[in-house]
């Protein structure tokens, strides 16, 4: 039988646990070899004392060498075969300075960056790729840039894989949306009683509008992780420098157990003209 490969195209370190940990080390475990194609070095991450890109002090190739040794740890476990490391920059939100930056993700053109990518597809030949949808999920320069070249790189290639994108139901995000927004005040009160007042953000009137959540009548793959969801979670946890504050980490690894036990996917191409829903990434392949 023929080597099951799965192949994830992320844009910076921790993004490989966020969005596809549970899969990864579910077909890990079902003996699958899986690789990760990670973009950048993510040099726009918090600094180890919190500080954001725009501080005097930050320094964005420590930052890279802390979350390099953190993607390792994460690697390992998840169960992911093979790490490649595209090497770009990371290249910020939209309208930062670090856009600009010539070896940043986003100002590389997508030909040549597909073109290494497509090196890597033809040496592993994945029958099932996985990467962002044309926003990037978020609006994400890099990962729209991932989603960019993982396209351009299925041009170059002499074959059709069945490629994903990852997705979160519309439904599921109404109750993540909740979640934040209970965040951001509790923050907000928090700062109060310190005597710190933050300006609220005021959206950029130029500014395309996106919804994150996918109609869910759209989704094409609900994966079950509840056997591996204890391994995402550490695998997140491995990226304590950028994550530690987030509302993974707030719910503890047992509420995260209970509540992150699925993964959600939209096909995009079909070479095994699957029909509808599935629950395995490789319906068709198996």
């Amino acid at each position: 039988m023929e080597q099951l490969t799965f192949l994830a195209v992320h844009a910076h370190p921790d993004d490989e646990a966020s969005s596809s940990g549970g899969l990864y080390r579910l077909l890990a475990d079902q003996g699958v070899r899986t690789v990760l194609v990670t973009c950048t070095n993510g040099e726009c991450g918090d600094a180890p004392d919190g500080a954001k890109p725009d501080a005097s002090h930050h320094d964005g190739d420590e930052v890279a060498a802390i979350r390099a040794v953190e993607l390792d740890n994460a690697v390992k476990i998840l169960g992911i075969s093979r790490l490649v490391r595209l090497g770009y920059r990371d290249s910020g939100m939209k309208g930062w300075p670090q856009n600009d930056d010539p070896e940043s993700f986003w100002a590389t053109p997508v030909e040549v960056a597909a073109a290494k990518l497509a090196d890597i597809l033809i040496a592993e030949r994945p029958q099932v790729i996985m990467t962002y949808n044309a926003h990037g999920f978020y609006g994400h320069p890099d990962h729209i840039q991932a989603h960019r070249i993982t396209l351009a790189a299925l041009e170059m290639i002499d074959y059709e894989p069945t490629l994903y994108f990852n997705a979160i139901p519309a439904s599921v995000m109404v109750h993540w949306r909740a979640r934040w927004e209970q965040e951001d005040r509790e923050r907000a009160e928090a700062d109060a009683a310190k005597g710190i007042v933050r300006e609220p953000e005021v959206p950029d009137p130029d500014e395309e509008e996106f919804e994150m959540g996918t109609p869910d009548d759209e989704i094409s793959a609900i994966i079950d992780i509840g056997d591996v969801t204890g391994a995402k979670f550490d695998a997140l946890e491995a990226h304590v420098s950028q994550i530690a504050d987030s509302f993974w980490m707030k719910m503890g690894r047992e509420r995260f157990m209970e509540i992150m036990r699925t993964e959600w996917f939209v096909r995009v191409t079909n070479p095994m003209n699957i029909d509808g829903c599935v629950d395995d990434i490789f319906a068709g392949y198996r």
